[in-house]
C-alpha cells in the first residue's frame, strides 16, 4: 500500500516553498517559488530513477516504464501553482499522491504492464496568467502555442519569457501524445463542504459543471452627486445592485446545484462626488447538466436585461469564456468505486463545481477525478485543510486503481 507518512513528509516541505505567514502557501505560476517547487519535483522522481521531462509549456512529467512500453500510458498528477496567499493542499496533494503511488508500487515489486506517467500541470490556477489550466489547454490543442506564449501578468511579463527566465521552456517533442495516453486521473481536495457536509471520506467525481463567465456593462448617466435630485437619477449602481440581488435569487431557486458569483465590480467616473454613468461586473455562472446547460445560460441572459429595463436603463452582456459540462469516463469512476468499497471507504458520487486540468484532458483521453474532504469546505485560502486519516484513504482508493488499470490483463483488484 501507499505510505501516507512519507507523502505528509513531502507535502510539508513542498508548503515551506512559498510560505506565507499565517501557514498558507503563495506560489504563482512561473515565479521563483514555482521554479524551487518544480526543482524538487523533479529531484524526487529522479531519485526513483524515472525518465524526466518537460514540454515547451513548463509541463512535467515523470514516467515510469512497463513491461509492455507500446501500451499507452496511464497518466495521473495535476499542478504545484497556488493562488496568492493560498493553502498547501491544493494540485500539490494530487502531485505528489500520484508520485507517492508510483513510489510505493516499485517498493512493493508490483510490475505495471503499461507505462505510468506523473504529470504537473503548468498555471493551472491562472492567478498569474490567465486563462486558467493554460499548460494542460495548450497540451490538449484547447490553447494555441501562439495564444499561451503570449499571456502576461500584471507587470507585463509573457507567458514565453517566464518559462525561459525560470529555466522551463522544454521541447514540444516531449509533450504528452494522446494517441499514447490511455486515461488521466487527478486525485484533488474537494474545495467545498459537500464530502463534510454528508460525513464522506472520498468523492468519485462523475464530471465538472460547466461555466460561462461574462461581463455585464450597465449603461446610465453620469451626474453631480449633491444637485441631482433623487428621482431624476440613472444610477448605474444603483441598477446593477438590483441585478445582482436578482442573479442571487434566480441562481438559489433553481435548486438543481446552480451557481452564480458577481466576483468583480468596477464604476465610470469612479469618484465619491459623481453619479456612476457606466457601472461594469463580472458573472460567473455554473451549472451541471449538459442537456441543460445552454438554456440555464440564456435564461440568466433575460433576467438581466429585464430587471435593467424594469429601471430604464441599457446593458451589453459580453460572453468572456464558455465551456460546456463534463462528463468522466464511467469505466474509471466504477474502479474508484469498487477500490473504496473493497477498503470499506465511505465515498459519494458527485460533480466538481470548480474546473481542474482534467477538464481538458478529458477531451482527448478517459479521466477521472477523486476528491478528499476540505475541512470547513475552504480553500484558495490559508485555512485551506485536509485531515490526513482522509488523505490516507484517499491514496488508498487511488493505489488500487492505478495499480489495477496498470496491468492490462488483471481483472481482480
Amino acid at each position: 500500500m501507499a505510505n501516507v507518512n512519507r507523502l505528509k513528509e513531502r507535502m510539508l516541505r513542498m508548503a515551506q516553498i512559498g510560505k506565507t505567514e499565517n501557514d498558507g502557501v503563495t506560489r504563482l505560476a512561473l515565479s521563483g517559488e514555482d521554479k524551487q517547487a518544480r526543482d524538487l519535483f523533479i529531484q524526487w522522481m529522479e531519485d526513483l530513477g524515472l525518465h524526466v521531462r518537460y514540454d515547451d509549456f513548463g509541463n512535467i512529467y515523470g514516467r515510469l516504464e512497463g513491461t509492455n512500453s507500446n501500451e499507452p500510458a496511464l497518466v495521473i498528477g495535476s499542478h504545484l501553482d497556488s493562488v496568492p496567499k493560498g493553502g498547501k493542499f491544493d494540485g500539490v496533494l494530487g502531485v505528489l499522491a500520484a508520485l507517492e503511488v508510483v513510489e510505493s508500487l516499485m517498493e512493493n515489486n508490483i510490475q505495471n504492464d503499461r507505462p505510468i506517467e506523473i504529470v504537473s500541470f503548468t498555471n493551472e490556477e491562472g492567478a498569474r496568467f490567465t486563462p486558467q489550466m493554460l499548460g494542460s489547454g495548450a497540451v490538449t490543442n484547447l490553447f494555441s502555442k501562439e495564444y499561451t506564449y503570449s499571456r502576461s501578468d500584471n507587470e507585463s511579463h509573457t507567458f514565453k519569457e517566464e518559462l525561459q527566465k525560470i529555466g522551463y521552456l522544454g521541447s514540444q517533442d516531449n509533450r504528452i501524445n494522446p494517441d499514447d495516453v490511455d486515461a488521466f486521473i487527478e486525485m484533488h481536495i474537494e474545495q467545498g463542504p459537500v464530502l463534510e457536509t454528508n460525513n464522506k471520506t472520498v468523492g468519485i467525481v462523475e464530471g465538472i459543471a460547466g461555466f460561462s463567465w461574462m461581463e455585464v456593462v450597465i449603461a446610465g448617466e453620469t451626474n453631480h452627486s449633491g444637485s441631482t435630485p433623487m428621482e431624476l437619477r440613472r444610477d448605474s449602481l444603483v441598477t446593477a445592485a438590483s441585478v445582482i440581488k436578482a442573479i442571487h435569487q434566480w441562481a438559489h431557486s433553481r435548486k438543481d446545484g446552480t451557481a452564480a458569483t458577481v466576483g468583480e465590480i468596477k464604476t465610470q467616473p469612479g469618484i465619491m462626488n459623481a453619479i456612476p454613468g457606466t457601472t461594469t461586473f463580472t458573472l460567473d455562472v455554473r451549472h451541471q447538466h449538459k442537456d441543460g446547460f445552454t438554456s440555464c445560460i440564456d435564461e440568466i441572459r433575460e433576467v438581466i436585461k429585464e430587471t435593467v429595463h424594469e429601471e430604464s436603463l441599457t446593458c451589453d452582456i459580453n460572453e468572456i469564456k464558455t465551456h460546456p459540462p463534463v462528463t468522466f469516463a464511467k469505466s474509471i469512476t466504477n474502479l474508484l468505486e469498487e477500490a473504496s468499497k473493497k477498503h470499506d471507504i465511505s465515498y459519494h458520487r458527485m460533480t466538481s463545481g470548480a474546473g481542474h486540468d482534467a477538464m481538458y484532458m478529458n477531451t482527448v483521453v478517459d479521466t477521472a477525478m477523486l476528491f478528499v474532504p476540505s475541512i470547513g469546505g475552504k480553500s484558495h485560502c490559508e485555512e485551506e485543510n485536509t485531515q490526513w486519516e482522509d488523505i490516507e484513504k484517499g491514496i488508498t482508493v487511488l493505489y488500487d486503481t492505478v495499480k489495477r488499470m496498470s496491468n492490462v490483463n488483471q481483472k481482480q483488484m
